[in-house]
């Protein structure tokens, strides 16, 4: 590590609140450690810090790897990393990025990688076949993160690689996965109503309530 990442760390830590921490913990239901730093703290102890990393040439893979053994917070620092740094990410980069999926799995990690794993996708279409692979995986937060990389995309939803990996989810009783399948069909219903539509029609039969509920708020 060079100095300005021992720096962040040093600076968080510096900064924990136990008090806090055992709350946020708590909230999560115990999963994880924490420090107690509040997300607007955060941002405002990481700022300088991720304004450096805006320059940076490569992924420090070496970075990231030293928050995901650290504290809850240390992982939000290095999504914040990987967010300012995701146009330096290229295909070779999945791997890893599955690798800080399946390890320390919650909802507020995999939230943010299935934007950034989303994002290299999107520029480098043969992804799309490993996202399709993911959706039949029996880690379910690969699932959730193949079934909800397309969020946001709007008229670039690529809606045939969509169908394939909602269609490779339904019937679970899951509930990450069938408020994922839901999401993401909220999202595409304010592009294409009628494609959604047209998809509950098909599928009402296999699909939670919950996914319906959630795909048709809007339609």
């Amino acid at each position: 590590m060079n100095l300005l990442e021992e720096d962040i760390f040093a600076v968080f830590y510096q900064n924990a609140d136990q008090e806090r921490a055992q709350n946020m913990a708590a909230y999560m239901r115990n999963l994880f450690p924490f420090l107690g730093i509040s997300k607007p703290e955060r941002g405002a102890l990481s700022k300088g810090f991720l304004k450096e990393c805006r320059k940076a040439q490569a992924i420090n893979w070496h970075f990231i790897d030293q928050c995901w053994s650290r504290e809850r917070e240390f992982q939000y620092l290095a999504l914040d990393y990987l967010k300012i740094t995701a146009h330096l990410l290229t295909p070779a980069d999945v791997p890893r990025l599955k690798n800080l999926a399946i390890n320390k799995s919650w909802w507020d990690t995999i939230d943010f990688l299935d934007r950034i794993i989303g994002g290299i996708a999107l520029r480098y279409p043969e992804v799309n076949d490993v996202l399709l692979a993911w959706s039949t995986d029996d880690n379910i937060w690969l699932r959730r993160i193949a079934i909800d990389h397309q969020l946001l995309r709007k008229e670039k939803t690529n809606t045939k690689l969509l169908e394939g990996i909602l269609v490779n989810n339904l019937g679970q009783k899951e509930f990450f996965i069938n408020k994922a399948i839901g999401w993401s069909l909220r999202d595409y219903s304010k592009t294409d109503p009628e494609w959604v539509r047209a998809f509950v029609d098909k599928h009402q039969n296999e699909m939670a309530a919950l996914s319906i509920r959630e795909a048709s708020k809007y339609i």
